[in-house]
């Protein structure tokens, strides 16, 4: 027989469950942010919202687009979708956290004597004064000059000292002056 009183008792609400999906953004984006176009497919079909990318994101946070995720049955709430930040491969920068790092090639008598030079960064070209003497591997730290934030990450700048090509007569006969002239061994320490 059916309920008392032929009162049919109503299904239990249920929410919607939450989706976890992986958004790729530039370091560009990290930095500046702004807003991006996301395809997401589900079983209402596919949609696609426009997600603001908030400045300084650091990769692994989550953006919340609450409701975006599946229906809620009989009056349940919609469930969220979490968009997990990860940075695009950069062709200049690696970066851990808010903090970006960048292989910089320097002449040997850059290194030797110092000098200043120009160095990209996301916020655009700064001059860094290299010290004499700077060591090929040697990281300078140009700070707050990584991803936006509090506090603001820095950009480290790896140096690494570039030969130039002995591929002349002229060339080959400076780098024997300094072979004759300089008593240098550069494995004294091995």
């Amino acid at each position: 027989h059916g309920a008392r009183g032929g009162q049919q008792r109503r299904p239990a609400a249920r929410d919607g469950e939450d989706r976890t999906l992986a958004l790729e953004i530039t370091l560009e984006e990290a930095f500046a942010g702004g807003s991006r176009q996301v395809e997401i497919s589900g079983a209402s079909g596919r949609r696609t919202l426009n997600v603001r990318i908030p400045a300084g994101i650091e990769a692994g946070r989550k953006i919340r687009l609450a409701g975006q995720g599946e229906a809620g049955a009989h009056g349940g709430a919609d469930g969220d979708i979490y968009l997990e930040i990860a940075y695009a491969p950069h062709p200049r920068y690696r970066a851990e956290g808010r903090d970006l790092t960048l292989e910089l090639p320097v002449a040997p008598w850059e290194a030797a004597l110092g000098a200043r030079v120009e160095v990209p960064t996301l916020a655009g070209p700064v001059t860094l004064a290299i010290p004499a003497g700077a060591q090929s591997g040697q990281k300078l730290r140009l700070r707050g000059r990584g991803l936006p934030g509090e506090p603001a990450g820095d950009q480290y700048v790896r140096l690494k000292i570039v030969n130039p090509p002995a591929d002349s007569e002229a060339a080959r006969t400076l780098f024997r002056r300094l072979q004759d002239e300089l008593p240098f061994d550069p494995r004294a320490g091995l």
